[in-house]
């Protein structure tokens, strides 16, 4: 596994109840502020496998970014279950559920 999966793995887990990141965030605490796409495709294919807590990350507007329509209900659901409040159909107020950890944490 490359480091960089390794690390956007590290910190998708550690990401607590109740918060989120978003995708550019992510990548920027794992060193690679540019790689928002690659954190998606990490999420698509390795969320299953390491029990990743997907529903908590979401868009830099603060929203669920994801399509699908039971999908979006789902990642909705879960947020709410943690406590997260939305403005809206998928909108959340980031600055008061973002989780912001160290870089150093993850190098």
């Amino acid at each position: 596994m490359e480091p960089f999966t390794e690390k956007v793995i590290k910190v998708i887990k550690s990401i607590p109840k109740g918060q989120v990141m978003t995708y550019g965030q992510i990548a920027r605490v794992a060193g690679n502020p540019r790689s928002a796409r690659q954190v998606v495709r990490i999420l698509h294919s390795l969320s299953k496998k390491h029990d990743l807590p997907w529903h908590r990350v979401i868009n830099a507007k603060g929203e669920i970014g994801i399509q699908d329509e039971e999908l979006f209900f789902t990642q909705k659901s879960l947020l709410e279950s943690e406590g997260v409040q939305f403005k809206g159909k998928n909108r959340m107020n980031i600055e008061a559920y973002r989780y912001s950890p160290d870089c150093e944490d993850y190098i």
